[in-house]
């Protein structure tokens, strides 16, 4: 493997780390082709409390 090959494995493993960390509730999809991660879909599932306003996430966004 190059040291390019390695560096864009490592930029698709931090998009995956990043995509993660930015949801509170949902999920990650990766798509993989030939042992490569292609594509990352994220969805995110938004709370609401029992008034019907939407829950702050951990970080305090709305």
């Amino acid at each position: 493997m190059t040291h390019r090959a390695e560096a864009v494995d490592t930029d698709r493993e931090r998009a995956v780390v990043e995509a993660i960390r930015a949801l509170r509730y949902g999920s990650v999809e990766i798509v993989v082709h030939e042992g490569r991660v292609v594509q990352i879909e994220t969805r995110e599932k938004v709370r609401f409390d029992e008034a019907g306003r939407r829950r702050p996430d951990s970080r305090g966004r709305e």
